[in-house]
């Protein structure tokens, strides 16, 4: 039997940073890359929501809605929203609602890719890690096995941690996270405190693809104007998002 070659370009966890996004299609670009699929978190974020919308709907990239896209869409009294909610909110135009809500929970693609932002149930969870009250824990394969156990595609793509993964069930089924393109730190409350970093303020994404020999993951770290971001996120009051966009680094 012949293997046809694959070859994609997996993104997620923009957050509006446009700076990076442009940079890393421009790398894709460069590869001679032209399957390039979407994990969610796209939009929300004290940066360029307007222009990344813009950028994805023109280039027209299979994109999935993470919780975050979710956020901006579902009905919500304003006087309790973050600062930040209510600004991507009003600066983005109907035809960039109409485009989040265009957006599938999950979706497939090229016959061997499962697309999801955190797992294959909830857009708010963590595929590869267990929240714990002090601290968090990698979850098992036996419990990967459980939460993927209705999936047909032998690839996962999943976002949301914002930090690049990937992790074997066989020689066919793969999970692969590719980091975030726009922030690589960040602090939560939910369900208990916790942070995610990389510690190190490059844009990534992943690379997959497929040859006689199997299927091949490259972790890709791009060079961009974070300073740039991170002046706009302290324009937007948020000195902490400055922070983690200099650093990769958490604060918590």
């Amino acid at each position: 039997m012949t293997v046809m070659s694959v070859q994609i370009a997996v993104i997620s966890d923009i957050h509006g940073n446009i700076w990076a996004l442009r940079e890393i299609l421009a790398d894709i670009n460069a590869r001679g890359i032209e399957r390039i699929v979407n994990l969610g978190d796209s939009l929300y974020g004290p940066l360029a929501p307007v222009e990344t919308a813009e950028l994805l709907i023109i280039k027209g990239i299979l994109s999935v809605c993470g919780n975050e896209d979710r956020n901006l869409i579902e009905e919500t009294d304003r006087a309790d929203i973050s600062e930040t909610l209510r600004y991507v909110r009003d600066v983005l135009g109907a035809e960039h609602f109409h485009w989040l809500k265009s957006l599938p929970f999950s979706t497939t693609a090229y016959n061997e890719f499962f697309l999801c932002h955190g797992t294959p149930m909830r857009d708010d969870e963590y595929l590869f890690w267990n929240i714990l009250r002090n601290g968090k824990a990698r979850k098992s394969e036996r419990e990967l096995l459980d939460m993927l156990q209705s999936i047909d595609e032998p690839i996962v793509l999943c976002g949301h941690d914002h930090t690049p993964n990937t992790v074997r069930l066989s020689e066919t089924n793969i999970i692969v996270n590719p980091g975030s393109v726009g922030l690589q730190a960040y602090t939560d409350d939910t369900p208990y405190p916790h942070f995610m970093e990389t510690g190190d303020p490059r844009a990534r994404y992943s690379i997959i693809s497929r040859n006689k020999s199997g299927w091949i993951v490259e972790n890709i770290a791009i060079d961009y104007d974070w300073e740039s971001a991170a002046r706009t996120a302290e324009k937007n009051n948020r000195p902490d998002w400055a922070r983690w966009l200099r650093t990769g680094r958490a604060d918590g």
